[in-house]
């Protein structure tokens, strides 16, 4: 059962208590859904401590930042469809809120998306996609070649064919990241948290639980308690490793590994839409930023590429086969970035579950929230689940079609029956006073 958490008092000068106090929720991760879980509960009035050793450094500093439930709909997927559409619905009102409390822009493009296909084949592909989104009412259709040219003239002479999805849009994820960390530190009024948040740079190693098995803070790695009523844990992939003790609680979260590229375009390579292709069969997207106003770089623009997919550990490291791979691909629809440059190369893990679907809201254990497994649609999905989160936390209710579309994400899905926890559970202990009748979907 969860108590809802109800705003701390206040000092006389406006502030809220100290990072050294009882906070009224601690969440663990400084990711994009970290941080916009931690700031819309500071707007609701609750003080906050945000853990993480190097906000941002994870899975959101490599992210593109497309904002795409059309394009990335895919077949056997209904429940992931609901929940994106929800999510991209989400997006304006947040980042017109973020921009309103930071006076930031967060790079949110609503210019639509150009999917391209190579030769026949990925035509073929191309067709069956746009069949399951004519099944399910989303706009989208295809497009002649010399349609796909007029929306952007920089395609390469070999394209079969194209798609337009009008809704589905791009928005910066470190700028959007960089305005969250500024809203929460902001003083006062106009940033909406009034300093009722904190972000300690320190790495969380385990949920403190009180005798009767409620989660009362989080334990870092200087050995120093974060007392809190209500602990949210949004540790990206690690965030299952993390609360591996915890009886009753099972988040099967794993690193999927993906290397994202980031050129520096100039004036010649003026790319207006986010574009994404299938070329013999493999998938690649090409995501511009809004271009330098003015000054000595005026009309050059942050182009990403991306991304690999590998099952592989959050090992940092960048792959010669994964950069040629990208760059390959996306020349081969679009030749002219072959004259921009090459500025950044970013390998991290998405943090996916087995079902590819995140864990959002309360678990079984009281004072425990979770918000991880956003697989490559975290940024995407950073609003909604920090409304669903702060939902959770305060007690107050989610408008109807809200709730459905969250339905899937439910924290108990992957519990084994029978394990529930219980009174004076050691969380070292892993007693999980479990039957074992069942265990948790195998990864596909």
């Amino acid at each position: 059962m969860h108590t809802p958490v109800r705003p701390g008092p206040r000092t006389a000068g406006g502030a809220g208590p100290s990072s050294a106090g009882p906070r009224d929720v601690v969440v663990v991760g400084g990711g994009i859904v970290g941080l916009a879980v931690a700031w819309r509960a500071a707007r609701a009035g609750l003080t906050v401590t945000v853990l993480d050793p190097a906000p941002g450094d994870g899975a959101t500093h490599a992210a593109a930042g497309m904002l795409a439930p059309v394009t990335e709909a895919d077949f056997g997927e209904d429940d992931a469809l609901r929940l994106h559409l929800a999510a991209a619905a989400a997006w304006p009102g947040f980042a017109a809120d973020l921009r309103a409390a930071t006076g930031r822009d967060v790079g949110l493009r609503p210019a639509g998306t150009l999917t391209l296909a190579y030769d026949a084949d990925d035509l073929a592909l191309l067709r069956r996609v746009l069949a399951l989104h004519a099944a399910h009412g989303l706009a989208s259709h295809e497009l002649t070649v010399a349609d796909a040219r007029r929306r952007e003239p920089y395609l390469g002479p070999r394209v079969a064919g194209a798609a337009w999805a009008p809704a589905d849009h791009a928005v910066d994820p470190r700028a959007t990241h960089a305005a969250l960390l500024a809203a929460l530190d902001a003083p006062g009024e106009a940033s909406g948290t009034a300093a009722r948040a904190v972000v300690v740079r320190a790495a969380a190693t385990r949920v403190a639980r009180d005798a009767a098995g409620r989660a009362v803070g989080v334990h870092d790695d200087a050995g120093h308690l974060h007392a809190a009523s209500a602990v949210v844990v949004a540790a990206g992939w690690e965030s299952g490793a993390l609360l591996a003790d915890v009886p009753g609680v099972v988040v099967p979260t794993r690193p999927v590994k993906g290397q994202t590229l980031r050129l520096d375009a100039g004036p010649d390579l003026a790319l207006e839409h986010v574009v994404r292709g299938v070329v013999q069969g493999r998938p690649v997207y090409v995501v511009p930023r809004t271009p330098v106003p003015g000054g000595p770089r005026a009309g050059h623009r942050e182009v990403v590429v991306g991304a690999t997919t590998e099952e592989n550990p959050d090992d940092r490291r960048a792959t010669a086969g994964g950069v040629f791979a990208l760059l390959r691909d996306a020349r081969a629809l679009l030749p002219g970035i072959d004259e921009a440059a090459l500025v950044d190369v970013t390998p991290r893990a998405r943090p996916a579950t087995p079902d590819n679907l995140p864990l959002v809201g309360p678990t079984a254990v009281p004072g425990l929230h979770v918000a991880t497994g956003h697989g490559r649609n975290g940024v995407l999905l950073a609003p909604l689940t920090a409304e669903a989160v702060v939902a959770g936390l305060t007690g107050d209710g989610l408008p109807p079609d809200v709730a459905t579309a969250l339905a899937a994400t439910r924290t108990d899905r992957f519990t084994r029956p029978g394990t529930v926890p219980g009174p004076g559970d050691d969380p070292a202990s892993g007693d999980r006073r479990a039957a074992p009748t069942a265990t948790p979907t195998a990864p596909r």
